[in-house]
């Protein structure tokens, strides 16, 4: 399977990277090939600006998307799976995801609207999977609801909503405690679910 794996941190001596990096290393060892979008790297803008504002909101899904949207949407189009990994940041993604998917998943490819309903999207992803590194433990998000509200947001919203089939979201926690044990434990997760992808 080819893969399109979206990364979202700005340090490469970050927890995140070596997650990312264990990630690629089990998802090579299976055979599957991949390209990797390092949005911090690429220096990704994550802000929509006028032009392409007024062209999500004109309703004419033919209309051109700016060029970096289209590299994106072409990365995407060439592959079977779509991978995240960033980390857990007020309960959220970092605002150059977040921005990523503001403007990436445009009006035309992502959805239309026909009649004020939701048309199918473009985008014919088999699988997709999230990973997260987090400060606070996987049962600390669980137990506060914030788990599950990352989940229906980044899964329902954002992949199984325009186009990805199948969808799965993997909080890797208790980063904070600078634990060898969590540490060594979520790298760990983060090479089999590669190698298991």
């Amino acid at each position: 399977m080819h893969v399109y794996v979206v990364f979202s941190h700005p340090s490469r001596r970050s927890f995140t990277f070596e997650v990312l990096s264990s990630f690629l290393r089990g998802l090579q060892e299976a055979g599957h090939s991949y390209e990797l979008g390092d949005l911090y790297q690429m220096n990704f803008s994550p802000a929509m600006d006028l032009a392409q504002y007024q062209r999500e909101t004109g309703n004419d899904s033919d209309a051109p998307v700016p060029a970096d949207v289209k590299k994106e949407q072409e990365k995407i189009d060439r592959a079977e799976g779509l991978v995240f990994i960033y980390p857990v940041w007020w309960s959220d993604c970092p605002a150059t995801l977040k921005g990523w998917f503001d403007r990436v998943l445009s009006y035309g490819y992502a959805y239309t609207y026909e009649e004020g309903e939701h048309v199918k999207s473009r985008i014919d992803i088999k699988k997709g999977l999230v990973i997260c590194p987090a400060g606070h433990t996987a049962d600390h998000l669980e137990e506060t609801g914030i788990a599950e509200s990352m989940r229906k947001v980044m899964l329902q919203d954002r992949l199984l909503g325009v186009g990805v089939r199948e969808a799965r979201m993997e909080i890797l926690g208790g980063m904070v405690l600078q634990n060898d044990r969590y540490r060594e434990e979520n790298l760990r997760k983060a090479y089999l679910l590669g190698k298991e992808f």
